[in-house]
């Protein structure tokens, strides 16, 4: 590879089997050295074998009669599927010619996965990288954005204070030096999650149910997720979305702006590249809902055991998800339920990492909650899963709703610079179509400058 590598095309990370076959067995072989550059042409949602990443979980579990269909991020170099608008972002830079090995530094701005993904993927591309994130994250994300190479700048608070890491990021921006790689509000990440989420969610449901999706849920972090569900409308018109957002912090169902524990969603705004025009519901669910939720699939072998979950499935499913995984499970089972879905109709979620990063939360709990003994665990897992209902569910299908909405995306944006003609200009579909279109020419311009 050349000085600085040049990785994947979108395509390439729908379909790695795209790539050159010489190129395809060395980022197989790169599996077993995690800096290896080859790594780039393994973010994709694929195993190795090309099928998609996902679990279907046991109806048993979930208690819904619908199909919940979970694609897996924790296999993504490394570990979550924020790596992919990470390398999206700085290679549409590197190809245009506005970010330069050796002449820019790269910002992440971030509450954890994200940043972890920039450090990641500059390691990779020979950039150096600061990631700029609230100072109380969980520490294992702090140790890895290190472990990578990148410095950390931290900015005070929390998950919910996420704006005063945006401000940070556009105040360090303005140095020439610096470039952002801003997932808040730069569009390779809505290109990323439409093309290569949003495909891979169509395909993870084939043979599954009746082959469609009835609903996709996600939380916003950066909403880049949520964008694959705008390709899974184009595919599938019937299909809902729904945007999910931790109770203490309703800033799209209601503009709350509280505290929570869901690390990387819930950030106190409207982002600027979530599509409002494709949100139809709003669902509310208790952050530490999540976090007891994370412990039972962590160690509640007996307890799911009640439920015919075998030790074999048990294991398996231990490493899968970390808070925010559990946290779109519970609410894409609440929805379920308020759109009654039957036993042939398919929802899907994402899980965007696994537990690797979340023992230091699952301390915390253990010292908050003192007994986590199985009969606790077993109380929670009725409470938080079982008798999952259909409160806080906002139904934002409406054009009121949708003016609400880009109200909060205005207050949250002419601050920092965006006119409102632009702003306005989101409001139309064929914004984002046209967006999204861009997709073919990035594919072109990443080729031709990895051919040299």
């Amino acid at each position: 590879m050349n000085k600085m590598p040049y990785g994947p095309t979108y395509e390439e990370m729908l379909h790695p089997t795209k790539a050159d076959v010489t190129v395809r067995k060395h980022a197989l072989n790169a599996r077993n050295n995690e800096l290896d550059p080859y790594n780039l042409f393994n973010i994709t949602w694929r195993r190795d074998d090309a099928t998609i990443n996902r679990i279907v979980l046991p109806k048993s579990l979930t208690g819904i009669e619908a199909n919940l269909v979970v694609l897996l991020g924790k296999d993504f170099p490394s570990g979550s599927h924020k790596v992919g608008p990470a390398y999206s972002t700085l290679i549409e830079g590197a190809v245009d010619g506005t970010i330069v090995p050796g002449k820019h530094r790269i910002l992440g701005p971030s509450t954890g996965n994200f940043g972890i993904g920039v450090a990641y993927i500059c390691n990779l591309m020979k950039f150096d990288a600061t990631i700029i994130m609230p100072d109380t994250m969980s520490q294992e994300r702090y140790e890895r954005i290190k472990g990578y190479g990148a410095s950390l700048d931290l900015t005070p608070g929390t998950e919910s204070d996420v704006i005063l890491t945006l401000e940070k990021t556009h105040e360090m921006n303005k140095k020439p030096e610096n470039v952002a790689l801003a997932q808040f509000e730069l569009m390779p990440n809505y290109r990323f999650h439409r093309h290569v989420t949003g495909y891979s969610a169509i395909e993870a449901v084939q043979g599954v149910g009746n082959s469609r999706i009835a609903l996709f849920a996600s939380a916003p972090g950066s909403a880049g997720t949520l964008a694959a569900g705008d390709q899974v409308k184009k595919v599938f018109p019937e299909a809902k979305i729904a945007a999910l957002e931790p109770y203490e912090c309703s800033t799209l169902a209601t503009g709350g702006r509280g505290q929570h524990r869901v690390e990387g969603i819930g950030d106190k705004m409207c982002t600027l590249i979530h599509n409002v025009l494709n949100t139809d519901f709003i669902t509310l669910i208790p952050d530490d809902d999540a976090v007891r939720g994370l412990k039972i699939f962590r160690d509640g072998a007996n307890v799911l055991a009640d439920y015919g979950i075998d030790p074999d499935m048990f294991a398996s499913m231990r490493d899968m998800f970390g808070v925010s995984g559990i946290f779109n499970i519970i609410g894409a089972i609440k929805m379920a339920k308020h759109l009654n879905l039957g036993p042939d109709e398919n929802v899907v979620t994402v899980a965007t990492d696994g537990f690797d990063r979340y023992a230091s939360v699952m301390k915390n709990l253990e010292e908050r909650y003192l007994e986590t003994e199985d009969f606790v665990m077993r109380r929670w897992f009725k409470d938080i899963f079982r008798r999952a209902d259909t409160s806080n569910i906002i139904d934002t299908r409406g054009q009121a709703a949708k003016d609400r909405l880009f109200k909060q995306k205005e207050d949250d944006w002419l601050k920092f610079g965006y006119s409102r003609t632009y702003l306005d200009s989101m409001k139309s579909m064929a914004f984002w179509d046209a967006e999204y279109d861009k997709v073919h020419v990035y594919n072109e311009k990443i080729a031709k400058k990895r051919k040299g």
